[in-house]
């Protein structure tokens, strides 16, 4: 994937400025900033979701995306089973014992599957999310605050998913775990402009060199 010089602004004040990268196979990169709009909108124009006000992203021809949004809630606005919601986003396919298995796997059993979407709790959207996820075997997936609503042990279980993920993953999260433990590579943005560094992100936010560049785009 290769980005060059995004910017975006939202009712005239902007959040993303000459943001430019490319991404390679096995990189698992942490988007981070102070601004969490910023992340959001840089995660938002890669899944497609909105279009830059400049810019150009070249995907390779073999990708397959996926996106973990932080606000699911368009997705549960409509009346039927989780059952009948996950089978929605299947495209063609209609393989009953497929979608209790996916959804099995998070946690949904039995008469579960039977629930009303509408009445999900935000946890239960979250595992329903991830179910939906696993679907295509997208080799390219965006994550924005994945560990929201989420118990420990369901936190954990998402680490351990992320650090075997052969694929490309961005992920924007506040788990200081999951970021130092999955990704190796930091992407920071800001209104004024991004770092880009191959590194931990321990090293980075505890390096002293790269704290006087963040000074320079904050």
């Amino acid at each position: 994937v290769t980005v060059k010089n995004l910017s975006h602004s939202i009712d005239g004040e902007v959040v993303l400025k000459n943001v430019s990268f490319t991404l390679y196979k096995n990189q698992k990169i942490g988007v981070i900033g102070r601004n969490s709009i910023s992340k959001t909108v840089l995660l938002q124009i890669l899944a497609g979701e909105v279009k830059p006000d400049t810019g150009t992203i070249e995907w390779g021809s073999t990708i397959s995306r996926d996106y973990f949004p932080k606000d699911n809630s368009s997705f549960f606005d409509i009346d039927v089973t989780l059952l009948e919601w996950l089978n929605r986003h299947s495209g063609d396919e209609d393989d009953q014992q497929l979608m209790r298995g996916l959804l099995g796997r998070m946690l949904f059993s039995g008469d579960e599957v039977k629930k009303t979407v509408g009445v999900l709790s935000g946890g239960e959207k979250a595992r329903a999310m991830f179910s939906k996820i696993m679907l295509p075997k997208a080799n390219f997936i965006l994550f924005d605050e994945p560990t929201d609503h989420l118990d420990l042990e369901s936190i954990s279980a998402l680490n351990e998913g992320l650090k075997k993920f052969m694929g490309v993953l961005m992920v924007s999260s506040h788990d200081f775990e999951l970021m130092h433990t999955v990704v190796n590579r930091i992407i920071e943005v800001t209104p004024k402009g991004m770092l880009d560094r191959e590194m931990p992100f321990s090293e980075y936010i505890e390096s002293e060199k790269i704290k006087v560049l963040r000074d320079k785009i904050y």
